[in-house]
């Protein structure tokens, strides 16, 4: 064949198309398996930060498996479902679902002979999702930690929701009121607590120029903590009953 030909070069065009095409297909496949791993433990570093906790990446498995003791798929009435693995639920496809279909995962962990509860979060930001982890002390009201993530907030700004410093307010704050109501915590611009010293007033400082990510914070706390009431009334129910 004519090497100057236009066939020929489209013959050649096509074929190399279809060699790179098949490299990058089997090189995605071969690392696609990896990824996931790395995603899996990932969320168990995510897991245990909120109890205080810290992993590499190579150390989470075991580590999760030490302190994680109950892993539960709750309903909205606050009834475990067994056929359900609570760590595979993936609450931003959960979360399209009606209340009465989903699936609401709870981790349960043991250390040091202190009872932890650890729930997953999901809201919006500014730009779009945020997520993470908050871990309640066995009186189920008071903080031991919270972690966030993001995906597109603004640097600087919305993203720092995930620096440690902001992580770090939430802790020893409560999130029922001395009535026993459900209040959260609010990322308040308005507090007058900035170095986040009152545990009591179910605030902490907002992010300057971030206000919109901040709520999105405050409402996301709530919002996931709300669907987890009938569980926990029947968990404060039994602990009153043990004392």
């Amino acid at each position: 064949m004519n090497r100057d030909s236009n066939g020929y070069t489209f013959i050649f065009a096509a074929i190399m198309v279809f060699v790179v095409a098949s490299t990058l297909a089997f090189t995605a496949s071969s690392l696609k398996s990896l990824q996931a791993d790395n995603v899996r433990k990932e969320k168990m570093q995510n897991i245990l930060s909120t109890i205080g906790i810290e992993t590499d990446r190579e150390k989470a498995e075991t580590l999760y498996k030490k302190y994680i003791d109950v892993t539960l798929a709750l309903d909205h009435t606050g009834k475990n479902d067994d056929s359900v693995d609570a760590f595979k639920i993936k609450l931003n496809s959960e979360i399209k679902k009606p209340v009465e279909q989903q699936r609401f995962p709870l981790y349960k962990a043991q250390v040091d002979n202190t009872r932890y509860y650890i729930i997953p979060l999901r809201g919006s930001g500014l730009w779009d999702a945020i997520w993470g982890y908050i871990a309640l002390k066995s009186d189920i009201n008071t903080i031991q930690g919270a972690v966030f993530d993001h995906k597109a907030e603004t640097a600087g700004l919305g993203a720092e929701i995930t620096q440690q410093w902001f992580m770090d307010r939430f802790r020893e704050e409560k999130v029922f009121d001395s009535n026993g109501q459900l209040v959260g915590i609010k990322v308040s611009k308005t507090n007058n607590d900035p170095i986040d010293s009152d545990k009591e007033d179910h605030e902490v400082d907002a992010i300057s120029g971030a206000t919109i990510t901040g709520d999105g914070v405050t409402d996301m706390i709530k919002e996931r903590l709300t669907h987890y009431l009938p569980y926990f009334e029947k968990e404060k129910g039994e602990v009153a009953l043990l004392k």
